[in-house]
């Protein structure tokens, strides 16, 4: 699997609403098309999640189930320091990395 680059910062910054709207001509499009990118970010990182915890997955279900997995433990953590999905979809349309089109109005 690729390593990718998540070099964002991890709270909320302040961004620059024109810098946002140039790129579309719109800040209520640039953040639709923001908003659709974090989507595809969050499902593909709950799918990754799933597959990975799917190894710690027992068909027993009893009270030592459970008992706290160190490694299980390690992953959700793993999870919870990566960035959220919107700061990388930003990142990614303001260094014009996402493509889009817009459909003619008819």
């Amino acid at each position: 699997m690729k390593k990718k680059d998540h070099r964002i910062w991890q709270e909320a910054v302040t961004r620059d609403i024109k810098q946002i709207s140039e790129i579309t001509g719109n800040i209520y499009l640039s953040t639709l098309i923001i908003g659709k990118r974090a989507n595809q970010i969050s499902q593909q990182t709950k799918e990754e999640l799933d597959e990975r915890l799917s190894e710690f997955k027992t068909t027993v279900d009893t009270l030592e189930e459970y008992i706290e997995n160190e490694a299980q433990i390690e992953v959700a953590r793993e999870y919870e320091m990566k960035p959220k999905p919107t700061l990388i979809a930003t990142k990614e349309f303001l260094n014009k990395k996402i493509y889009f089109r817009i459909p003619e109005h008819q």
